[in-house]
């Protein structure tokens, strides 16, 4: 919450997702996030989405329900128990990596739950990495399941956007290893006509680049609330 935190007002909330092997304490550590909640007088929450979820509910385990945990529990305990603008215009989701995905995921698909969308160096497209982070044991792996990984990738999600209705700030530095699957997602909204704000600078993917990408992702959210 913000230092001028007051119950009688209602606040607009960022989600802020971690990514694969994290936990939400590196988002809350060097207080940048604490500082951004400050300046722009918002909530921010980082729920831990576990060593590798991906943010969705697996068809494999039953266990991982994280879209359900994000996009319903997590939002209805947080508008419950904090004074919260409690609308889509008031609501952002963001994240790094495995949690830009999920940022992805979840805003594509409660489109009536978020007003905004961000993305730090997300892994908008799983199908080229099978192996990797643990997400065949989500999905199933690629070669057993392809409809699953065609159907779970962000970039193959587009076709879900209204008009409108989403506000999406992308951002991925250029020798991340993601950074072309973002500019193809970049290039195929571009291709729909999807309005969307595509960012790029000199970075790999790590806390150095995501620590000050997070604050044009406040900024953009900020002025959209």
């Amino acid at each position: 919450t913000p230092d001028s935190y007051d119950p009688s007002k209602d606040y607009p909330v960022v989600y802020i997702l971690h990514g694969y092997s994290d936990s939400p304490q590196k988002w809350a550590a060097g207080g940048v996030v604490g500082q951004l909640v400050d300046q722009y007088n918002v909530l921010a929450v980082m729920p831990d989405g576990g060593f590798s979820s991906w943010y969705f509910d697996s068809p494999v385990m039953p266990e991982y329900k994280y879209e359900t945990f994000i996009s319903k529990e997590l939002i209805e305990y947080i508008d419950r128990n904090y004074s919260t603008v409690r609308d889509r215009k008031g609501r952002a989701i963001t994240g790094n990596s495995m949690g830009g995905h999920g940022a992805m995921y979840n805003a594509f698909r409660h489109q009536d739950v978020y007003g905004c969308v961000g993305c730090l160096s997300g892994g908008v497209d799983i199908r080229p990495f099978p192996n990797e982070w643990h997400i065949s044991q989500r999905l199933g792996t690629i070669e057993e399941y392809p409809e699953r990984w065609e159907e779970n990738t962000i970039i193959n999600m587009t076709h879900l956007l209204k008009p409108g209705a989403l506000n999406i700030a992308i951002d991925c530095g250029t020798e991340d290893f993601f950074y072309e699957v973002n500019c193809n997602l970049h290039e195929k909204l571009l291709a729909e006509g999807i309005p969307h704000e595509f960012t790029t600078r000199p970075g790999v993917h790590n806390w150095v680049y995501w620590m000050n990408a997070i604050k044009y992702q406040f900024l953009f959210f900020a002025d959209r609330f």
